[in-house]
């Protein structure tokens, strides 16, 4: 059940992008904008009169505030308003759902009387409306995720200090709040795909915008985790007591969580630029990931004492560098797709490789070379080892339908 609806691109410009969004860390594709509900009409004679004014004044305001900073929300803004702003949405829409969830509560037909219209980001069609509770909740889940994503890229933005002098760079404060802003985004995502997308029956799955399909949330949801792998990578090769072994591990689970992501993306029909800009920021960040892999795997295969592990070493530093000159070109062409973003100044994991892949490989290679004949050099790369995934979504569940 549920009636829907789609407003395809050509016939309307509700759909605001920005020529730039700035620099990006964490890209976020886009926030899908709610548009205005008339509870009363839909429900005026189902529920209490109070309870239809308190759904529309808590949805109003979502639809208000999103209206207002959605378009800009994702641009660069180093403002602490900016901040505050996308603390203040997320707090009304988690203000919403315990209320919205009550017009599913014990399968009532409730949840199917609202028509709820978004705009979309990522689909070809420009709005999407379903008369379903649940397209709403999937829609709450997504704004909360992306708002995440969006205080994380503050945060991850390095700054200069205050004399000019030295690198800019990101606190380890930030740092780790990003990684608990990661795991909360996943949550919810994890949520959306595991607890409200089988709420719909598979019709209604396939007539769901792109942006909220499972494909989408999933890599979404690899992708914040990827992320705060990067970010705990980053934070080892600052530690004087992480070894080459604990490198090597949290760079080969970045690229697998980077590779599910694209596996997620791969065939979806991502458009209107955002979701264009989406699957080139993935391939960037897997391309980037395995540069890191190949690099710390090398580093550990040199240290063996024989012939066969110093060419594998080579090969892992070889296929490092050319993965590492593949992510500089991958960055150039997810900057320049629309909307352009830049690349901040470089902190972490690709400030220190940057310096290091193209030093160490041409230093290997030449040494190695100088023993052993080319013949026995690897040609090919060697296999990454393969670790089990260990960072987590946090678990979080829908709250409570609220008593009234």
């Amino acid at each position: 059940m549920g009636c829907f609806a789609s407003t395809p691109k050509e016939t309307g410009g509700n759909r605001r992008k920005p020529t730039s969004i700035g620099e990006v860390s964490v890209y976020v594709p886009g926030l899908r904008i709610p548009r205005a509900v008339d509870f009363l009409q839909s429900l005026g004679d189902q529920l209490p009169k109070a309870l239809v004014e308190r759904l529309t004044a808590l949805r109003t305001r979502i639809v208000v505030m999103a209206n207002q900073e959605g378009p800009t929300i994702t641009r660069t803004r180093r403002k602490t308003q900016h901040g505050s702003t996308l603390s203040d949405l997320h707090q009304a829409l988690v203000d919403y759902l315990p209320v919205l969830l009550g017009l599913s509560k014990d399968g009532s037909h409730l949840q199917f009387k609202v028509p709820f219209n978004w705009v979309n980001q990522e689909d070809e069609e420009e709005e999407t409306e379903m008369s379903n509770v649940w397209y709403e909740v999937l829609s709450v889940l997504h704004l909360m995720a992306m708002l995440q994503m969006s205080q994380a890229n503050l945060l991850l933005l390095p700054r200069g200090s205050s004399d000019g002098h030295n690198h800019p760079k990101v606190s380890e404060e930030n740092r780790r709040a990003s990684i608990d802003i990661f795991l909360k985004a996943a949550g919810y995502l994890d949520c959306a795909v595991k607890h409200v997308l089988p709420q719909f029956s598979a019709e209604q799955r396939r007539i769901l915008p792109v942006d909220l399909g499972e494909g989408v949330l999933r890599a979404l949801c690899l992708q914040a985790l990827g992320q705060g792998v990067d970010i705990q990578l980053g934070m080892a090769i600052d530690s004087s007591k992480a070894t080459l072994a604990v490198k090597r591990r949290l760079s080969c689970e970045m690229v697998k969580y980077w590779q599910q992501a694209q596996d997620n993306l791969m065939n979806l029909p991502l458009a209107n630029g955002w979701g264009e800009k989406h699957g080139l920021f993935v391939k960037w960040k897997y391309v980037e990931a395995k540069a890191a892999a190949y690099y710390y795997h090398g580093l550990i295969l040199d240290e063996g004492n024989t012939e066969k592990s110093h060419g594998m070493a080579v090969a892992a530093l070889q296929a490092a560098d050319e993965c590492f000159k593949e992510s500089k070109k991958a960055s150039e062409a997810f900057n320049i797709s629309s909307p352009t973003s830049r690349t901040p100044p470089l902190i972490g994991t690709m400030k220190y490789l940057t310096e290091k892949i193209p030093k160490d490989t041409s230093s290997k290679v030449r040494i190695n070379r100088d023993l052993y004949s080319y013949e026995k050099i690897m040609e090919t790369a060697p296999t990454l080892p393969d670790f089990a995934l260990a960072l987590k979504p946090d678990e979080y569940q829908l709250p409570l339908v609220e008593a009234s």
